[in-house]
This record gives structure tokens, sequence and C-alpha cells, in this order.
């Protein structure tokens, strides 16, 4: 037991260690953090509209902390969503996932991809501010997290498959978006892009998308389906 107790100890250290040498991640995301868990997400596809995709921290009572991306062509824009309130920082600014949006500059030059990162850290400790200065009352309401996104990762095969992300029942769909990914090291080529076709209809407070594949897709294809959902009132 005593053996046991000291390889249960080791290994629990070496974790810990490993979270703490997060600052080594894949991109920068985890760029001064000293307790940090590197996430790295799959190359996406951004059409000519730009795309959306969502990345999480993979453990329960984590945020986001740090956020990078590479990009396959140097035209493309990439930002994130994040909320209201002060001061900016984990916990205020982001939650636990974090949308990315990517879009390229020059649409007419067809396709291309971008890779997001986050870091992740723990969400207990930290604090906020204190007040520094009187302000006065301002007109209007807090906004507050009315919208939240119900997300369906599912693999693509060769062949015809449908994908549904619904909104719980207290709750209304509102909007939709998807995007084709690879879980590879490369950026996906050209060819692999366009082996993909994906057409979306929304029924009945969910979304429902038809993917069609090719072979050329290659087997570490990706669909991300997102509901975009509104919290009752």
């Amino acid at each position: 037991m005593r053996r046991l107790g000291l390889v249960l100890s080791v290994v629990l250290a070496a974790a810990a260690a490993g979270l703490s040498a997060g600052t080594a991640g894949a991109a920068d995301e985890c760029k001064g953090l000293r307790v940090c868990l590197p996430v790295t997400g799959p190359w996406v596809v951004v059409p000519a509209g730009g795309v959306d995709y969502e990345l999480a921290c993979p453990l329960a009572g984590y945020i986001v902390a740090g956020t990078d991306a590479r990009v396959a062509t140097p035209d493309v824009d990439v930002s994130f969503r994040a909320e209201t309130g002060s001061p900016v920082g984990p916990g205020v600014t982001t939650r636990r996932s974090v949308v990315f949006h990517a879009v390229r500059i020059r649409p007419s030059a067809g396709t291309t991809s971008f890779q997001p990162f986050i870091g992740c850290i723990p969400s207990n400790g930290g604090g906020g501010r204190a007040l520094t200065g009187v302000t006065a009352k301002t007109a209007g309401i807090k906004p507050s997290t009315a919208l939240f996104s119900v997300v369906v990762n599912a693999r693509i095969r060769a062949d015809a498959q449908t994908v549904r992300a619904a909104c719980p029942a207290n709750a209304q769909l509102v909007g939709a978006t998807h995007a084709i990914a690879f879980r590879q090291a490369a950026a996906p080529a050209a060819e692999q892009r366009a082996a993909v076709r994906i057409t979306r209809a929304a029924s009945r407070g969910a979304v429902v998308a038809r993917v069609t594949a090719t072979a050329a897709a290659g087997p570490r294809a990706e669909l991300q389906l997102r509901a975009v959902c509104a919290r009752a009132r």
C-alpha cells in the first residue's frame, strides 16, 4: 500500500508539473501564465463569408485565460467574442469556451483555413478590483449573457450523414453556425477543403446539417454545428 501511495504521489506531482509547464503551448496561448492547460483546436476552413468556431477547456472548473491562432494564408483576420465587464480578464471577459471568428480579407481568393488555440486556468482564486472613483448612474439595462450555444462536434464520414443540434426546451433557437475542420498537423489542402459540402436548415428549435463528403477529405475531417439559443425570460 505504501508503494502504491508513493506511485500515486509521483503521478500527481508529474501531472501538476505538466500543468505548471503549460506555458510551452503549441502556440502562444499560455504565454505569461504561470499555470496553464494548453488546448489546440483543429484546422478550420474559412469560407468567403467567414466562419465561427467554438473551442472549450476540456476540464470543468477551468476558464480561458489566453488565446492564439495560426493561419494558412496571411490575409485571414481572427478575433474572438468577449463578454463585457471590468476588469477585463479571465472569468469576466471569457468563460470556459471561446467563439473564434475568422474571415478572409480577399474572399474572392477562395477558401483557406485557420487553427485556434486557448490556454485554460483554474477558475478559483483571483478577485476583482476596488472602486477607485465615484461614478454616476447611467441609464439603460446592464447586458447579460442572454445567448448561449449548444455545440455538436461530429466526425465526417466519406458518405452522407445528418447532424443535429437542439436548444433545450426552455430556450429559443435564434441562430446557427457550422464549421468544417481537420484535426491534423498541417493546414488542409484545397482538395480536402473542397471534399465536404454542408447544407443547413432549422426546424422546431433545432438546426440540422446534411453532410456529403468524399474520401479526399481524409479520416480526420470534422463538423462543428452550433445552435445559438436565447434564454427564456
